[in-house]
């Protein structure tokens, strides 16, 4: 019997299959049975037109063994088998495709998915076998053909026996090394694993014979073992069915079981898309955060399958980082897979794809905001954060698509609001949409800043996230609204007449002021008469760019460029204190202490920390002493 090389170049290339184009062993599992299902798609297609077949549907199936003793692996498919000259092209050169040359020639429809196009499957073989055997009798022909190799030093093929037609592959498991476990490969929990995980949409029943146990006959405490063949996979995707096939419950325990979750999804979105972008969708929007979601090791992305294989685990081209908390799958006919199946190129198909399911999630959600608005609610609490770094990341790329998307909490009723509907309610005088920020609401609603806009009837955003002020940098207005922080160095709420009365009294009181800046040093820029407060003595503004809780976000991170706000010390001239401040304006002692007083007492309203706790301590005792 003549041993024959492959037609590929060399030993080398088939090592660069085997070794470098799979990135797991286990997949070799899911490259056999894909190649098993393709055969049969063959001689179920054939079928179609040859009523001498007399194979139904219910028929065909893909069967695994596994003889621990022996160390093999096999599997048999009933399918359109191979004759010596297929064996000797398909499996004799290395990247012969017979299924994309069957496919190509029979211009196949729907009914017939040819998964495997590149054959380079087979060879994943040698990855965990040290010897591979396929035994295959092609439908029509009397003879049987074995084809045998070792891997790369070649193959034979030598008449043989087999009972029908089809094809059985026998793998010869490599021995375990201290890198590599090969015996899993013939464990049978482990097989039953790759089989959930990669095949288990494939159409045909994968079955393994099972070893069960029973109560004898006619025993009370006696056991029995007995063989029983065991069907694998489940055949038929959830996502491939019509809705109205589907209930509730079976979604809910798909997700749970698929994503490894205990509580139901609040929204699922099952699509089938046709057209420039064709695909079957099934995604989730989870009830709650992933114990992980908002750190570095969560990894967003969705299953991706083709034909009803699974190609790919986490698929992050598939979803925009501000919806990274959807999970799902996305079944798609006409990708352009590599060689290897397990990644895809970044082909114009797959963007469509990313923006078709970017369109169906932005839509879901907007439904449900104007239909369900508690249970937006309670998303927004849970994933409200991202959709927000949305529209700041990218430099507001995304902002237009989020914007109506996004809540906040309002001092209209006390509760979330869209700027949409902050904008419907603003009075016809109002100019801007105010917004305060602050670690707590209950902190935001009694600082002396929102006096004046609250005065005037003015609606006001309570901004709590870190990220929120840069979102609103980002939005910069909204329906030609510009935002405007009440904390910002001028609110302009004033009539002529009252900002004329100011500037006088700034103008008379200048010295004070100037005194007050000089004790402060440069933790202020400038202490001025407030145009804003009511009741309060007191409080901090900043002018420029940079905010007090900006400041605070910024340099929260690690190794961050330290920035400073420039902090302005507003003071309420119809306050008793800036009489008691005019009268100690000869007192520069007395004055400066109760300017680092003022500061202090304004910084705390501003949940800043105090920049010398035993001073402000000592000053407030001197006070009460004097007093």
């Amino acid at each position: 019997m003549e041993k024959k090389q492959f037609k590929a170049e060399s030993k080398r290339l088939l090592d660069l299959m085997i070794n470098s184009i799979y990135t797991h062993k286990e997949i070799f599992l899911r490259e056999l049975i894909s190649n098993a299902s393709d055969a049969i798609d063959k001689l179920h297609f054939k079928s179609l037109t040859d009523d001498s077949i007399g194979l139904t549907q219910s028929d065909y199936k893909i069967h695994l063994a596994a003889d621990k003793d022996a160390r093999t692996l096999t599997i048999i498919d009933n399918g359109i088998g191979m004759t010596k000259d297929d064996l000797e092209n398909n499996l004799g050169t290395i990247a012969q495709s017979g299924s994309f040359a069957f496919k190509k020639e029979n211009e196949t429809g729907d009914d017939v998915d040819i998964i495997g196009q590149f054959g380079v499957g087979f060879y994943s073989a040698f990855m965990v076998s040290k010897h591979v055997a396929v035994i295959s009798k092609a439908y029509g022909s009397d003879q049987a053909y074995r084809w045998k190799s070792d891997g790369a030093d070649g193959y034979t093929i030598e008449e043989t026996q087999r009972d029908g037609f089809g094809t059985t592959i026998i793998l010869t498991i490599k021995d375990d090394t201290e890198e590599n476990h090969y015996d899993e490969f013939l464990d049978e929990y482990r097989i039953r694993g790759l089989v959930k995980k990669y095949s288990d949409y494939i159409r045909y029943p994968i079955t393994m014979d099972v070893e069960k146990e029973r109560k004898k006959e006619g025993s009370e405490d006696e056991y029995e073992s007995y063989i029983e063949e065991e069907t694998l996979n489940s055949m038929q995707p959830i996502w491939k069915k019509a809705k109205n096939e589907v209930t509730d419950e079976d979604y809910n325990n798909f997700y749970k079981e698929k994503f490894f979750d205990f509580t139901d999804p609040m929204k699922v979105i099952h699509s089938k898309t046709e057209g420039s972008a064709t695909y079957n969708a099934l995604l989730f929007i989870p009830s709650r955060i992933p114990y992980d979601f908002y750190t570095k090791g969560y990894e967003k992305g969705l299953q991706l399958y083709s034909s009803g294989v699974l190609i790919m685990d986490k698929c992050g081209d598939l979803l925009p980082d501000y919806f990274g908390f959807v999970k799902g799958l996305v079944d798609s006919e006409d990708l352009s897979l590599n060689i290897s199946r397990e990644m895809l190129q970044h082909d114009r198909q797959l963007k469509l794809i990313a923006k078709s399911l970017e369109k169906k999630i932005k839509n879901e959600l907007t439904k449900m905001l104007k239909n369900e608005r508690e249970k937006y609610e309670n998303f927004f609490k849970n994933f409200g954060i991202q959709l927000k770094f949305g529209v700041y990341s990218d430099y507001g790329a995304h902002k237009d698509e989020l914007k109506d998307l996004i809540l906040f909490h309002s001092s209209f009723e006390n509760k979330y609001t869209t700027l949409q509907e902050y904008v419907s309610r603003m009075k016809p005088e109002q100019k801007e949409i105010y917004y305060v920020c602050g670690d707590k609401l209950e902190q935001m609603e009694h600082l002396p800043q929102t006096e004046m806009v609250k005065d005037k009837g003015f609606e006001i955003l309570y901004l709590t996230d870190d990220v929120d002020e840069f979102a609103m940098k980002t939005l910069g207005e909204y329906e030609g609204k510009q935002f405007k922080s009440v904390s910002s160095g001028e609110l302009d709420l004033e009539t002529d007449e009252e900002k004329e009365q100011v500037k006088q009294q700034q103008e008379e009181h200048k010295d004070l002021f100037a005194a007050m800046k000089e004790s402060l040093g440069d933790k202020v820029s400038e202490v001025r008469l407030s145009q804003r407060l009511k009741t309060h003595p007191v409080c901090l503004t900043t002018s420029g760019e940079i905010s007090l809780e900006m400041e605070k976000v910024l340099n929260s991170v690690p190794n961050n460029q330290k920035v400073s706000a420039q902090r302005v010390l507003e003071i309420n001239a119809n306050h008793p204190i800036f009489q008691k401040l005019c009268a100690l304006q000869d007192n520069k002692e007395k004055l400066a202490s109760y300017a680092k007083l003022l500061y202090t007492q304004a910084s705390l309203m501003e949940g800043l920390p105090v920049d010398d706790p035993v001073e402000f301590s000592n000053l407030i005792c001197d006070l009460m002493v004097e007093e």
